[in-house]
């Protein structure tokens, strides 16, 4: 089963996120989407996610039927990973109000610290299998 990852695909720092996972994924256990394609819209839907609240949590991350959503996504993701990027998921005995807050300033404030881009991320031909709009 694939851990899918949502993407906000016009954030900078989303697009780092994608590309970082897929360097320390050799295995091809994530697949991504971004939040903005049709198949990525239908995958909010089903999970009953409103594209205001996915782009604003800025990742989303399934697993079959569970969802995980701001700071809980990025220790998920991290976890899957395995080896050494799974050392800072430990970080998620931290309080849940207090990793979401965390999470949310960085994600609300993305677009000026990281920037924006005009169009979503095109992968290369090599990549075009592990995503899902492509």
């Amino acid at each position: 089963m694939k851990v899918i990852v949502l993407f906000d695909g016009l954030c900078n720092l989303c697009n780092s996120t994608v590309q970082f996972i897929i360097r320390h994924d050799p295995s091809g256990r994530f697949g991504f989407a971004s939040q903005q394609s049709e198949i990525g819209q239908k995958l909010l839907a089903q999970h009953n996610i409103s594209t205001a609240q996915a782009l604003a949590d800025s990742v989303v991350v399934l697993e079959g039927d569970k969802v995980w959503l701001e700071s809980d996504a990025v220790f998920h993701i991290l976890y899957r990973l395995g080896g050494i990027w799974s050392i800072p998921a430990v970080l998620w005995f931290l309080p849940k109000r207090l990793r979401d807050w965390a999470y949310r300033r960085v994600a609300k404030h993305r677009y000026r610290i990281f920037g924006k881009r005009e169009h979503c991320m095109v992968p290369t031909p090599e990549l075009k299998q592990r995503f899902l709009d492509v």
